[in-house]
């Protein structure tokens, strides 16, 4: 794809994050929108708002759960960048006015303490590398109109981030079973959703492997101190002003976001 299209694209999906004014799918214009062309897509779009002042705090891991495959029509996993401006403090409100369409997830998030550089990471590898590891929402958003969304769109568009909200407690996953632990999400007091930590491609820890494999192979670290979100154990619910949600992960605690 032409350089000076991707950097229009990533210009375009910038512009719709700032706006708030959603965009038509990439993929609809452009047929030929490759997967390289998409995260080249996201560099772009990412480089804007480093510009702008932010500065990168994790990565999220996005498509792991067969419900959200099912849900958006898209069978593989893709990753974003978490940035400082997407941080909601526990328990505190989320305007949504600031975002667009979004939808709720629950997941586990990893603290790493070491770098993890791919290729041949494994989960025990993933695992010797985190500090803890927090039940958390991430709240995703999508600047393509109407969430029609393809794997190119997604990727382009950060891997759909809004914002996230790490939980309460900070747990040594040593000390968890990341696979079995079961997880039940609530919505304005009711269950929506019950999982478990294998959702996410049969294990958290494959989850974050699979990130850091796919990273090194594009010449990019996990780095300590980054926080992970290694991807949904259910579905994801749309959230609107006056909702409540809130999870909670066997062995790990809970944490709880509300919208105005």
């Amino acid at each position: 794809m032409d350089p000076l299209l991707i950097e229009q694209l990533g210009d375009e999906l910038y512009t719709a994050l700032t706006t708030r004014q959603p965009v038509a799918p990439l993929s609809e214009r452009h047929e030929g929108i490759g997967i390289e062309d998409a995260y080249r897509i996201q560099q772009r779009m990412i480089a804007r708002r480093l510009e702008a002042g932010e500065r990168v705090v994790g990565k999220k891991i996005g498509v792991t759960s067969r419900a959200v495959m099912n849900m958006l029509g898209v069978y593989q996993p893709d990753f974003g960048y978490l940035l400082d401006g997407m941080v909601v403090n526990e328990g505190e409100a989320i305007d949504s006015a600031t975002l667009i369409q979004p939808k709720a997830e629950g997941e586990i998030a990893f603290v790493l303490k070491r770098d993890l550089m791919g290729p041949g990471i494994g989960a025990a590898d993933v695992l010797a590398a985190t500090e803890c590891v927090m039940p958390c929402f991430e709240i995703v958003d999508s600047r393509i109109r109407d969430w029609k969304i393809k794997i190119a769109d997604t990727v382009a568009d950060n891997a759909s981030c809004g914002v996230f909200v790490l939980g309460d407690s900070a747990v040594d996953p040593r000390r968890a079973d990341l696979t079995t632990c079961g997880m039940v999400l609530e919505k304005n007091g009711e269950i929506v959703a019950t999982g478990a930590g294998a959702a996410a491609l049969g294990s958290p820890l494959n989850a974050v492997a699979w990130l850091a494999n796919t990273l090194g192979q594009l010449g990019i670290g996990l780095k300590a101190g980054e926080v992970v979100l290694s991807g949904a154990l259910a579905a994801m619910f749309p959230a609107k002003a006056g909702d409540n949600f809130r999870v909670s992960i066997g062995g790990l605690g809970g944490c709880s976001v509300r919208f105005h």
